[in-house]
């Protein structure tokens, strides 16, 4: 089930929420009852085997350009 994270807003904490990806947008009450809470944006890491220089198979890495990849002309 993933793993959300809020901050109260009222107290500072930062708390781990876990929930359904349907109920992500739901609002968060924080530990200590306060009810103004933010979600945090949460970013994810993906490790794997490899020598790190590139896409398996030694294929270059796809050149592109702009905040899409290039393919919209942004």
């Amino acid at each position: 089930m993933p793993r959300y994270e809020f901050r109260c807003r009222a107290c500072g904490d930062t708390f781990e929420v876990n929930r359904p990806m349907a109920e992500a947008g739901r609002p968060a009450t924080c530990p200590q009852g306060h009810a103004d809470t933010v979600k945090l944006l949460s970013t994810v890491a993906f490790t794997g085997r490899g020598g790190g220089a590139g896409p398996v198979g030694g294929a270059s890495a796809p050149a592109g350009g702009g905040c899409c990849g290039g393919a919209c002309g942004c």
